[in-house]
């Protein structure tokens, strides 16, 4: 129940900034109980309207809004976390093919040794080049997990408030 929140949650856990995120688990929990909250409360005599105890639906709605930018966050993070890995990777490819360049300059001597090391250089940037396209595949494929994970949680909590919010319109109506 809703009530039972409030020995676990004061009112100064709701309004700290840097409450801990909300598993998929917590925010379905805080949903159920609000859901629970307008199943279970007290129907007003002659009319389609019920009692809700303001303090503990304003306590549970005030975590979720805490809760769910945190997740957000966490998505803005790992799209900016691919970015910096994206980058250092094509760094570190550049000064690949920068040292495959200088080591081809000093090879110059010789006509053969010209020749291997271009061939070389060559080798080398190619594998650099792999070896960053698979890792710059890598990084987006993972983002897109994460980010694939947190639309499905996202769309499961819409569902649900959408869900709540169909009930209390035909509680509404009913009464």
């Amino acid at each position: 129940m809703i009530g039972d929140h409030e020995p676990e949650v004061g009112t100064q856990e709701v309004a700290a900034p840097t409450s801990p995120p909300a598993t998929v688990g917590e925010l379905n929990d805080l949903i159920s109980e609000m859901v629970m909250a307008m199943s279970e409360a007290k129907a007003i005599p002659g009319s389609g309207k019920v009692l809700i105890d303001r303090e503990q639906m304003l306590t549970v709605l005030g975590l979720l809004a805490d809760r769910l930018p945190d997740e957000m966050r966490q998505a803005r993070w790992m799209v900016r976390e691919r970015d910096t890995f994206i980058a250092r990777t094509n760094e570190k490819a550049r000064e690949v093919i920068e040292r495959s360049r200088q080591r081809a300059k000093e090879m110059v001597s010789n006509t053969n040794i010209i020749a291997e090391a271009t061939e070389e250089a060559n080798i080398l940037v190619r594998r650099a080049e792999d070896t960053s396209h698979r890792i710059r595949l890598e990084a987006e494929d993972y983002a897109e997990d994460r980010l694939s994970r947190l639309e499905d949680v996202l769309m499961r909590v819409l569902d649900q408030v959408r869900s709540m919010r169909s009930e209390l319109h035909q509680t509404r109506s009913i009464g």
